[in-house]
């Protein structure tokens, strides 16, 4: 019977061995070795991924670079005036009694337009050229006295002076009968007039619009900050759109003063003889305020940005490498490169964003 009992409390014990916990160390080595199974296993994709990739290429597209004449333009609007668009007024209040020309005639300087009433100056005229008429006779009759030893010097002078005298009033009157019309200051076109007979017509507010249409020019006022590169000379791209017309000048005049309340400053672009311009059109101009030659200019997309600066790729023998560039003016979608590029390197434009300093890359197209 006491056989018996001691086999299960054998039993018992070897359970109890068995179950024990790992010591730490042991299972510290255990996590160890099947952490340097693990990194092994990695190395080995790791090498077998990298020879896959190190003969992968990526297609892209090339430019080579060459030095070209760089220009950067300043895109303004502006309008279209008449070098010549004058207002005819009269210089006295009267009625007007007479018309002589009508919208869209052409008028040369110092035609008279319209006459207003000036009958009491007429009549003032008549009287005062009388009065010259008779002090001319006295005075010839008296220098002729004089002539002849006749008579005093002070009768002489008396004479000659109130002759001069009559014909300086006779003169001022006539200025002033001239007052009472309406004269085109400049040879150009009746633009607008809306006189009638019997108007009264008065200085300052009743006039004729006299247009030159032929001398035409664009206004138009450029930002304070182009005040050291926009400049008379320049040369402007001129573009009409409702006229469906453009053209290529210089700017005729840049004022030197900035407008206090616009911080701008004005310029006026003298235009050739145009049928198809009228003032007042809109013109859409591109003044030229930087141009360099032999300038390395390259497309804003070839252009890459990071926390070092501005980069691109360049193909160097069917490896791309990474170059670091300096960007300057851009302008129409090219930017000017101040360092980093030289004329002959192979630009990459197309895939450049695919790919990384070193990849093998194959050009698909180049151009030169």
């Amino acid at each position: 019977m006491k056989k018996i009992l001691y086999i299960p409390v054998l039993v018992l014990l070897a359970a109890a061995c068995t179950n024990k916990p790992k010591d730490k160390k042991t299972e510290l080595a255990d996590l160890q070795k099947q952490q340097a199974d693990i990194n092994s296993k990695v190395a080995k994709l790791q090498s077998e991924v990298g020879s896959a990739d190190s003969g992968k290429t990526t297609d892209v597209s090339t430019i080579v670079i060459k030095q070209v004449t760089f220009t950067n333009y300043v895109q303004l609007q502006g309008k279209i005036d008449a070098q010549d668009n004058v207002t005819a007024y009269p210089q006295a209040s009267a009625i007007i009694t007479g018309l002589f020309v009508k919208p869209g005639q052409h008028v040369t300087k110092g035609q008279v337009l319209a006459q207003l009433d000036n009958s009491v100056m007429q009549q003032n005229v008549a009287q005062s050229e009388a009065q010259v008429e008779l002090n001319q006779t006295l005075y010839n009759r008296q220098k002729n006295l004089w002539d002849q030893k006749i008579g005093t010097e002070v009768q002489f002078l008396q004479a000659q002076t109130t002759l001069q005298s009559s014909k300086k009033a006779l003169a001022g009157l006539k200025q002033q009968a001239g007052l009472y019309r309406i004269v085109s200051p400049i040879t150009g076109t009746v633009d607008q007039m809306d006189l009638k007979l019997g108007q009264v017509a008065s200085p300052g507010q009743t006039g004729i619009r006299v247009v030159n249409a032929d001398v035409l020019k664009i206004k138009a006022d450029v930002p304070e900050s182009y005040s050291g590169s926009v400049n008379t000379g320049n040369e402007v791209k001129i573009l009409v759109p409702d006229a469906k017309d453009s053209l290529v000048t210089k700017v005729t005049f840049a004022a030197k003063v900035i407008d206090p309340t616009s911080r701008s400053f004005g310029v006026e672009i003298k235009l050739p003889v145009r049928k198809t311009l009228r003032p007042n059109m809109t013109a859409i101009i591109q003044i030229a305020n930087y141009a360099k030659e032999n300038a390395i200019a390259i497309p804003v997309k070839a252009i890459q940005k990071s926390e070092d600066g501005d980069f691109v790729y360049i193909n160097e023998n069917g490896i791309a490498k990474r170059v670091n560039v300096k960007s300057g003016t851009t302008y129409g979608g090219q930017t000017e490169i101040l360092s980093g590029l030289k004329a002959g390197d192979q630009l990459i434009t197309e895939g450049a964003s695919d790919i990384e300093n070193g990849d093998k890359i194959k050009v698909l197209q180049s151009a030169n």
